[in-house]
């Protein structure tokens, strides 16, 4: 039977009677059910579509003395996305207003002084008493606050986090690429 007519098959099936199929993606852990617009167009994005990668969150300034990590960041990024690796950037003003521009102002910066390719988020809170929905998460599970910019967070294949790292630690150390690639080697459960 040609694909195109068992996929009509199956979504007649699934509107019908409600059909499941055992292949269907892996639920998504409660760390990842948020959804943030992307910095580019705003866009919605619902950080689910991530489940099953390792992750590194960092939030992130376009003036700060850190900022040159994002080179690092990206670095690490072309190297290890085809092994089911993702960087995810979420700009914040929280630290002596080092982030002040716009979503589109931050969005050119990055394209234009890094060529960030990794997805970026709009600026948002995250430390604080209101910090975003995931940040207020992964500080919570860590007990960790974002200090200062260019916080990172690493999260497996499951969603959930397992350690966190500070400004001062480049996203290319040892520390954190051994980490990456014993979690790139784990299988999701």
């Amino acid at each position: 039977m040609p694909r195109y007519l068992m996929n009509c098959l199956f979504g007649l099936l699934t509107l019908l009677f409600g059909f499941q199929t055992a292949i269907a993606a892996p639920s998504c852990s409660p760390l990842l059910s948020h959804t943030f617009p992307r910095l580019q167009d705003e866009a919605p994005q619902n950080l689910c579509q991530y489940q099953g990668k390792v992750i590194m969150v960092v939030n992130t300034a376009s003036f700060c003395g850190f900022t040159s990590q994002y080179e690092g960041l990206e670095k690490i990024y072309a190297k290890y996305k085809g092994q089911g690796f993702v960087v995810l950037g979420f700009p914040s003003n929280d630290f002596g207003s080092q982030e002040p521009g716009s979503n589109k102002e931050i969005a050119d910066f990055c394209k234009n002084t890094y060529d960030v390719k990794f997805p970026m988020f709009a600026k948002s809170v995250v430390s604080g008493n209101n910090p975003n929905p995931l940040f207020k998460m992964l500080i919570a599970k860590t007990g960790t606050t974002p200090k200062w910019n260019f916080y990172k967070y690493l999260i497996d294949r499951n969603g959930i986090v397992i350690d966190s790292f500070g400004s001062m630690t480049k996203p290319t150390s040892s520390s954190i690429t051994n980490k990456i690639e014993k979690l790139l080697g784990e299988k999701v459960q």
